[in-house]
């Protein structure tokens, strides 16, 4: 039985046209409009049409399409006969339909009219995007997402529109009574992180202090024409996931795609999906794990490990903060890390200072791109050469530790191979 939480009492009780639930993470935001809009599907006297739609559809499917399924089979209601999973548009017994689809398939944003409609993460799309799915929405829309800065929700709907036209509800992640404990504790337990908290615990608008990179794009998929320069590889088991990303370049610009992130993975699982990739290329990963890296290597991998140094975390991050980089809309957990990604405050001094350090929990992804990066260290360089747009000298094998002896065999980069491109 699902618990009937405070956050989806006070979303029951919106009636306005606009339904507007700003919240902070944890609040339940997303599960409460999910039950509403099935409950209101489930008892139509007429069938009507729902749309629930988010940036992107990759988007959709890891986070309110899912939820939508689990929410049906949990109550015993999903029927998979029911669900076009080609045009992912649920029909329930009384003809009333609940579709998904992302902002960005412009045919369907311009397209057909509905009755209700909920934006997942409004934040995340064009004011222009709105308007086109607010005038073909007849009756009601939900719009929700998490105030980590302001846009057109604040400049164009609050306080311009007459307020008998929108609900305004803040949620926290108190009025979610189901959320486990541990979450609970993991959100109070960056209380120090004013900024952050404010946003992620208290649910008010705040531009957040100390994020680490800024004005990625974010793209539909990688160009035929990108080179693959090669992977970066974080390890995880239980409490951390198993981190992989692909790093592709094409007009000065690095395209980041999420190839792995994954709690539980074995090496043997490991070594079978790297050896599965279509595209083979040399694997950057996390020196901090000579018997990993060796198990990987003796099973013919590529796998090199990041040369780390005192200051290789932040010279990392500084020099992928000059690259032009870009990501994938797939690389759902890459998007969230990117945009979850800050200095933490230096405790000594309850501020962002010199001494910050990273927030370890979106850092998987992140440290596996930056351990690609690594090579380009200038403590490692004995090459002066530019590399397609490195501005920078590359890096020997030779130059690692002498528990890797036979990888300085093979350079990292061949430079034979990088004088035909």
């Amino acid at each position: 039985m699902i618990k009937i939480t405070t956050a989806i009492k006070k979303i029951l009780k919106t009636s306005k046209r606009l339904r507007i639930i700003q919240g902070s993470t944890g609040a339940g935001k997303t599960i409460a409009i999910l039950l509403y809009l099935i409950d209101m599907a489930q008892t139509d006297k007429f069938p009507t049409i729902t749309s629930i739609v988010s940036e992107s559809l990759p988007h959709l499917k890891r986070g309110a399409m899912r939820d939508f399924i689990t929410i049906l089979t949990y109550q015993g209601y999903f029927k998979e006969s029911n669900f076009n999973r080609t045009d992912f548009i649920y029909t329930f017994e009384n003809g009333s339909k609940i579709e998904f689809f992302g902002a960005n398939q412009e045919e369907k944003v311009k397209g057909l009219r509905r009755h209700r409609l909920f934006i997942n993460e409004c934040n995340n799309i064009s004011y222009d995007v709105f308007n086109q799915l607010e005038i073909r929405t007849s009756d009601f829309i939900f719009l929700d997402y998490n105030p980590d800065k302001e846009f057109w929700i604040f400049t164009e709907i609050l306080n311009k529109r007459p307020k008998d036209d929108y609900d305004y509800l803040i949620l926290t992640y108190k009025d979610n009574e189901a959320l486990p404990i541990d979450i609970v504790k993991a959100i109070e337990a960056r209380k120090d992180n004013k900024n952050w908290f404010r946003v992620y615990g208290q649910g008010l608008l705040a531009e957040l202090e100390g994020k680490i990179y800024n004005n990625w794009e974010i793209i539909p998929s990688i160009p035929d024409d990108a080179k693959l320069l090669g992977y970066g590889l974080d390890f995880g088991f239980v409490n951390d996931p198993t981190a992989m990303v692909a790093i592709y370049y094409i007009d000065n610009s690095y395209i980041f795609d999420e190839i792995i992130y994954k709690t539980g993975l074995k090496n043997s699982d490991l070594i079978n999906i790297i050896k599965s990739l279509p595209e083979k290329a040399a694997v950057y990963a996390d020196s901090a794990e000579p018997k990993t890296i060796k198990e990987l290597r003796d099973a013919g991998l590529n796998v090199i490990p990041a040369k780390k140094t005192k200051d290789s975390v932040k010279w990392g991050i500084q020099y992928i903060q000059g690259l032009n980089c870009k990501i994938t809309e797939s690389s759902i957990n890459l998007i969230k890390e990117y945009r979850n990604y800050f200095w933490l405050p230096d405790k000594s001094k309850n501020k962002i200072t010199e001494n910050s350090k990273p927030d370890h929990k979106y850092s998987h992804l992140m440290d596996a791109i930056r351990y690609f990066f690594l090579q380009f260290s200038p403590s490692l360089i004995d090459d002066k050469r530019n590399f397609r747009g490195f501005d920078t000298t590359i890096k020997r094998i030779s130059e690692f530790e002498p528990e890797y002896p036979d990888i300085y065999q093979n350079p990292i980069i061949d430079l034979n191979e990088l004088a035909k491109w």
